[in-house]
């Protein structure tokens, strides 16, 4: 059964917004059940696993921060979303789930980057397709990088993971549901998925019709 953290109106307008929301959940660990179900391969993606690496990250950080929002709480987000942003609530409609983790390094920052490339390694491993790597050198509060996988079925997504690295920040978002592409990308700047460049993207996988960004 899939764990659910439910929220108030105001933590929804944060996740939708992208914000960040102080909610605790425990890391999976490495030999944990749930841990071993990673195959994207095998039935739907499980929003609930996380690379083994992750947390050992966890361990690291100075603050973090979880949430999980079902097919349920996605629909009371959904009302929120601007009536003008038809984009928007289209693709929100087509998720099953979001899960995000958020964590914050003081100090010199991530303590052992070697962490961090476990994770990618994790979801290199287990056959999810890499689509975008974007670096952004725009100052030193915005220096970073931003990786995507992405599930796919047919020219359709079952789900993506997007990992956000500052040098003082994580940030792991995993999406479940019946996307296209161009879902995807009006899903960025929103629960914490960043605005990461969408060439990669649409370079990668088909366009289906009407398939506009």
């Amino acid at each position: 059964m899939r764990r659910i953290v439910l929220f108030g109106i105001p933590v929804l307008c944060a996740a939708v917004g992208g914000g960040s929301v102080l909610a605790q959940a425990p890391m999976q660990q490495a030999g944990s059940p749930m841990a071993r179900v990673a195959d994207p391969g095998q039935g739907p993606v499980v929003l609930e696993w996380v690379p083994p690496a992750l947390a050992d990250l966890s361990a690291q950080a100075a603050m973090k921060s979880s949430f999980t929002l079902d097919r349920t709480m996605l629909g009371a987000v959904a009302g929120l979303v601007a009536s003008d942003d038809d984009e928007l609530r289209h693709s929100m409609n087509k998720l099953d789930g979001v899960s995000v983790h958020t964590f914050r390094f003081g100090g010199e920052g991530i303590a052992d980057p070697g962490e961090v490339d476990a994770v990618r390694q994790a979801y290199h491993l287990r056959g999810w397709k890499h689509v975008v790597t974007t670096s952004n050198a725009g100052g030193p509060l915005h220096t970073g990088t931003t990786d995507v996988w992405l599930v796919m079925d047919g020219t359709n997504l079952r789900g993506a993971v997007v990992l956000a690295e500052t040098r003082k920040s994580l940030t792991l978002v995993t999406v479940a549901g019946n996307l296209s592409p161009v879902d995807l990308l009006h899903l960025r700047g929103h629960f914490g998925i960043p605005r990461f460049d969408g060439d990669g993207v649409r370079g990668e996988i088909p366009r289906g019709p009407g398939d506009e960004q």
